[in-house]
């Protein structure tokens, strides 16, 4: 049968959508309560919505009720403390799974390409039923930073470099690309994450704020290129040779972020 997909999504695995005008709300982000959750990088990640309205951050699919990735349930506290995040996370009118704020500490392109990882979005989704896929709002500024996606962890020559200013919306199948994002600024970053079911609400969403599948890729020196693939490459071969040493395969297994 197959699963319900976002026809937007189908050529490059991802759309930007119009850019929010993030200045006229408040920074509510700074208020919540956030947990230690590590997750391409050094990062912390406060709930909106989690799988038992609790404040933690763990896969649906785990615990004594296991689930996949919809159906999250708001926790009170973080939700008066967060009304507008927790509108726009809503305002698609899809069901949304888990839903909240990254913290992302400042990190170099290499630190980014060795993080690329998959999300494990769609464990236990029924066949038949919609897709899962990831919203990204940009909270903070970061005009030196962006977001990475590629089909391909290691293979350089697909990669889509997204610009993340205040306001930058994407919608992305992090299940298919391989995604983190690249942050050299002083403060951390920040951004809003929400898991998303595919179907006619999100593909209505997407038509409303004219999402692209192809946007000019944020510019970066061939020199800082070549020398992130070179130490991706070599940490790569130093975590495969570390874990031969003890006898372990190097497994890459999707994130439960």
């Amino acid at each position: 049968m197959g699963y319900i997909k976002s026809a937007a999504l189908e050529e490059t695995g991802y759309v930007v959508l119009d850019r929010y005008n993030q200045e006229l709300d408040p920074q509510e982000w700074l208020d919540l309560e956030y947990v230690d959750w590590k997750s391409s990088g050094d990062t912390r990640f406060a709930p909106l919505a989690s799988k038992d309205g609790e404040i933690e951050c763990g896969g649906f699919w785990s615990g004594k009720t296991p689930r996949t990735d919809k159906d999250g349930i708001w926790i009170p506290s973080q939700v008066e403390k967060a009304p507008n995040l927790v509108r726009r996370a809503q305002e698609p009118g899809a069901n949304v799974g888990r839903c909240r704020i990254i913290e992302l500490q400042p990190n170099t392109y290499a630190d980014c390409l060795y993080n690329l990882h998959q999300d494990d979005n769609n464990r236990l989704n029924p066949d038949g039923t919609g897709w899962v896929v990831r919203g990204f709002f940009n909270l903070t500024d970061d005009k030196d930073s962006f977001f990475v996606l590629r089909d391909n962890r290691t293979d350089p020559s697909v990669e889509y470099r997204i610009a993340l200013p205040a306001g930058a919306q994407l919608i992305v199948d992090t299940q298919r690309l391989w995604h983190a994002a690249t942050h050299p600024g002083k403060d951390p970053r920040y951004c809003l994450i929400t898991s998303w079911t595919s179907g006619p609400e999100l593909d209505a969403y997407i038509e409303k704020y004219n999402g692209r599948t192809h946007v000019p890729n944020y510019e970066v020196s061939q020199e800082i290129l070549e020398a992130g693939q070179a130490e991706q490459t070599r940490r790569l071969a130093a975590r495969a040779a570390a874990l031969a040493a003890r006898g372990q395969a190097d497994q890459t297994v999707m994130s439960e972020a």
